[in-house]
């Protein structure tokens, strides 16, 4: 093992150049593959297109003098030297200037580097920012930059920072919140409000350090559509408004607000108004098609039907009465109820009336109650007794009898031929 001042002077004995690089070692090739090892430094070369290893090291040095031993090392040590040495790093301002001066433009974009095409690689020292595009359906790396102004100026430069440029320049200008609602006026739109972080339908916050935050999207198809990202909440919403999913949700929310629950005796009125019954059952409702769901909320009652094999969810009621009116009203509900009406006994015909010839006797029925008492003869008095008070605890029981006569009276001419039967009297009785 090599001491790094050793490392030095052997370079320079062997006339190698150890290239400097802008990683975390400093040396081109070098990298720290194992921090604990007693070699930490690992010394790399992409060799017949595979990276080769070639040996791990006590030190940066020593490994990229290993490197510097190898073809790869002495190839890249030329070609460095040959190059022209490199223009020094551009401020920020400086290439802004420059962008301006070429007619470019250097694209911003929701990223942490806030330019397109530019990412923050914070494992660089010096030039950590780097630039790269999309070319052929492969990411290509154009460099490392000391800032992000520089990187995206180098961007700017390709044919993918162009074409890009162009078409941010044709899309629509980002709108304010005073011009997005503006906007929504002019074209009769609303901006629905919602319960969330952002205070609108299909609007959410997903990147707050990004120069459009507000993402809009809405449920198409059982799917989660996004709609695009926005700079303010408004131009979200907007967005949202615009689709056919916010103009039904506007529609919706612009209907008339629901009529007050009904009371159980308001329920009752109205059955009976509409000529309907609100049919009993023996459950904890008390009505069919009821249940009680969720006691202790406004509406605790549900409302359900049987329909073509399926139960349906007619709504949730705040009385019981309620929710059998709308059960009522249903085909469902008419059908139980004519169902139900059918079902109850008609009073039985009497003997009489179910033959086939009428009797010739006429009858009716006189109801008496026993203790009616008649006029007193002339005469008559009522002889009153007095009788000793009762014991404690002694009370008088009172029983009412009546009793039912049925007087039968037999038309003394006889009734006509062929309806009186054999041996039948012909006198007034009592049965």
């Amino acid at each position: 093992m090599l001491a790094v001042s050793d490392v030095a002077s052997q370079a320079e004995a062997e006339a190698l150049t150890l290239l400097k690089a802008d990683n975390k070692t400093g040396y081109f090739g070098v990298s720290l593959t194992n921090p604990d090892y007693l070699k930490p430094y690992e010394a790399r070369v992409s060799r017949g297109g595979k990276v080769v290893h070639l040996g791990s090291f006590a030190t940066a040095k020593e490994a990229a003098l290993c490197i510097a031993r190898s073809p790869e090392g002495r190839a890249a040590a030329a070609k460095r030297a040959a190059a022209a040495p490199p223009a020094p790093p551009l401020t920020s301002e400086e290439a802004r200037q420059q962008a301006e001066a070429e007619g470019l433009t250097l694209l911003k974009s929701d990223n942490k580097a806030g330019y397109f095409g530019v990412s923050l690689d914070q494992r660089l020292k010096t030039k950590p920012y780097m630039a790269q595009v999309r070319r052929g359906g492969k990411q290509v790396y154009l460099g490392s930059f000391a800032t992000a102004e520089e990187a995206a100026l180098c961007v700017a430069r390709t044919p993918e920072g162009q074409a890009a440029a162009k078409k941010a320049a044709a899309a629509p200008v980002p709108l304010t919140s005073v011009e997005a609602q503006q906007q929504a006026q002019a074209e009769g739109l609303t901006l629905l409000k919602a319960d969330n972080k952002t205070g609108y339908f299909g609007v959410s916050l997903t990147n707050p350090d990004y120069l459009k935050p507000y993402e809009a999207r809405v449920s198409r198809g059982g799917k989660v559509v996004h709609l695009g990202f926005f700079a303010t909440a408004k131009e979200a919403a907007l967005c949202i408004a615009r689709s056919p999913e916010g103009r039904a949700a506007a529609k919706k929310a612009a209907a008339p607000p629901p009529a007050p629950p009904l009371t159980s005796e308001e329920a009752r009125q109205q059955a009976e108004a509409e000529g309907l019954t609100l049919l009993k059952a023996d459950n904890k409702s008390g009505y069919f098609g009821v249940y009680l769901v969720n006691a202790g909320k406004p509406k605790p009652y549900e409302a359900h039907v049987w329909r073509g094999g399926k139960q349906v969810f007619l709504g949730t009621f705040a009385t019981a009465e309620e929710a059998a009116l709308c059960f009522a009203r249903s085909p469902e509900g008419r059908a139980a109820a004519a169902k139900r009406a059918a079902s109850v006994p008609q009073p039985r015909r009497s003997e009489e009336e179910g033959q086939g010839n009428a009797p010739a006797r006429r009858s009716r029925a006189v109801l008496k109650q026993e203790g009616t008492v008649p006029p007193m003869p002339p005469g008559a008095f009522v002889k009153e007794e007095e009788f000793p008070p009762m014991p404690p605890g002694a009370f008088v029981k009172e029983e009412v009898i009546v009793k039912r006569e049925l007087e039968v009276v037999v038309d003394e001419g006889g009734p006509s031929e062929g309806s009186r039967s054999e041996g039948r009297p012909k006198r007034r009785r009592n049965a």
